[in-house]
This record gives C-alpha cells, structure tokens and sequence, in this order.
C-alpha cells in the first residue's frame, strides 16, 4: 500500500488508515482481528482518541499493536474530559492538562510515545499559543513525534499554521463534502501540512446508505452524485467504495484516508478493493463531478 510522508516530519503513513472509534469494546476480539488483519494488509497508521468509550478504545487499539508498535503510526487525541458521572464531556484545552493526560494515554496504549498527538477541537477562543506551547514540550521530551488538530474550523486551523508547527489537519473531505477544497484551497499543501481525511463514504450514502440531506445537498442532489458516481465507477470497472477513496486520495495534500471499519464484513469489502484504489486523472476528477452543483457549505462554524 502507498505510503505518504505526514507533513513536514519524518513519518509515513498508509493512504488508507482504520479509525478505530468504530470498534466497541462489547466486541473486544472483533475489535483485536480488525486491527490484526489491517495490518497483516499493509495498513499502518491508526488513529484513536482518549474520548472514544472513555479510554477503552485507546486500550484495545493498545492491546492489538502491542508486539508489532515500532512498525506502526499511532494517533491519538487530547482536549475532551469525561464528566465525573459518565454524563457526557468538558472542554479542556490547557498546558498542564495536555501534559498531563498523554501519560493517561501512554498507559492505555502500552507504549512510551505516540507518533501523532492531535488536539480534539479547538476553538478560536482557546489559549492557543500555550497549547502550542504543551505539545513543543512534549515533542522535545519524546513524548510525542509530531502533533495536529482535528478541527472543521478554518479560522482555527489558520491560527495553527502561522503559530505552529503542526505535521496534520483531520477533517471530513468527501465527494459529498468538498468544504475543504473552498475554505483552505492550496493552503495548507503550500505549507506543508498534510490533510487526514475522514468521512470519505458520507456515513455510507456513496456505497450502500440511503440518500438523504446532507450540508448544502438536498436528498435529491445527494441521489444525483450517488447516481453519478454509480455510472463513473460501473464504466471504470471499480466499486462505488474504490471509486470514493480514490477521489478523496486524488487531493494531493491528503496523506491518508481514516476509515472507521467496524465489521468484519466492511473489513473483507476493503481488502477486497484496496489494491485497486488510485489517484484519479484530472479527466476523471472532471467526468466523476459532471453535473455536481458546485456550492459549498460555509456558515457550518
């Protein structure tokens, strides 16, 4: 599988990674022999969150790469605190709150760093430049190799590249989702900061999901691109699901596709398209969005 360089650092990471927040823990072993056969399939990069089934996610993504976590990228992801009840989570973006939680991480993980450490949000609000400040701090004590944020907010993740040196931005970037492709242009690919993207399939409506109203699209829109993206793939010889990754992959400040495969079924209709996914041509990119109205979804903040 392609590999591709994250950002300005020195890691590489597989253009196709497993978002593990699928993976339940009532399902622990399914959970284990996901993780197992992605990486016996050449995916190396996985991402998580301390956020996800309150650190049990983190556990299980810890448990299956342990044996084999030098040969894999692991992402993790800070900035949410569960509520002393379990009732939902606060916002908690602070120096001494990220230095103190990766350890938290750490231990869940069972490893002694993480390769990408992201902040969970973000807000314009927030004190940025000491957070900037917790994640410096941790890459210099090797804590952590590169950091991010996952954040949908442009004016956010602005103030990051100016302020920061961070390798990776996640956002959701789809055929059905091209936000990024309005609101940062060639910014963050002219600085060097590469895109994670997730969201690729629109909760499933490009390959098996009912249409229905999704950001700026009306349902009947939504049935026009799937309609559109039915004929492109069905003359191209690929699967709906090929043919979504490869135009996600197509952007070329996307180092990698984060996929949230939580079935053994989705896992088998991966490995199954995988080798065929490609970087389209720009002719493609063209036929592929033929008659796609060509409005996008700005007051979303």
């Amino acid at each position: 599988m392609q590999r591709n360089k994250l950002g300005k650092s020195t890691i590489e990471v597989s253009s196709i990674g497993l978002g593990c927040m699928s993976l339940k823990g009532n399902k622990h072993k399914q959970g284990l022999d996901i993780i197992h056969k992605a990486i016996d399939s050449g995916i190396n990069f996985f991402d998580t969150a301390d956020l996800y089934e309150k650190g049990f996610n983190e556990m299980l993504v810890g448990e299956a790469i342990y044996g084999c976590r030098k040969q894999l990228v692991l992402s993790t992801k800070v900035g949410n605190s569960w509520r002393a009840d379990g009732n939902g989570w606060d916002w908690k973006a602070s120096k001494n709150y990220i230095i103190k939680t990766v350890e938290s991480s750490l231990s869940r993980l069972k490893t002694d760093y993480i390769d990408l450490y992201q902040l969970h949000g973000g807000t314009i609000e927030d004190p940025i430049d000491e957070i900037i400040e917790a994640f410096e701090l941790l890459v210099h004590a090797g804590k952590i190799r590169a950091y991010g944020i996952s954040s949908i907010r442009p004016q956010v993740i602005r103030e990051y590249v100016q302020k920061s040196n961070i390798s990776a931005v996640m956002m959701q970037y789809s055929l059905l989702d091209r936000r990024l492709e309005e609101e940062m242009g060639n910014y963050l690919l002219e600085n060097q900061i590469s895109i994670l993207a997730r969201g690729a399939v629109a909760k499933g409506m490009l390959i098996n999901k009912p249409a229905e109203k999704f950001l700026q699209y009306t349902s009947s829109e939504v049935q026009h691109i799937i309609r559109n993206l039915n004929t492109f793939a069905s003359q191209h010889q690929f699967k709906n699901l090929t043919a979504a990754i490869s135009f996600v992959l197509s952007n070329e400040t996307v180092a990698a596709i984060l996929l949230g495969i939580n079935t053994p079924l989705q896992m088998s209709e991966l490995l199954n398209v995988k080798d065929q996914v490609r970087q389209l041509t720009g002719v493609e990119k063209k036929e592929l969005l033929n008659g796609v109205r060509e409005l996008f979804f700005t007051e979303h903040r």
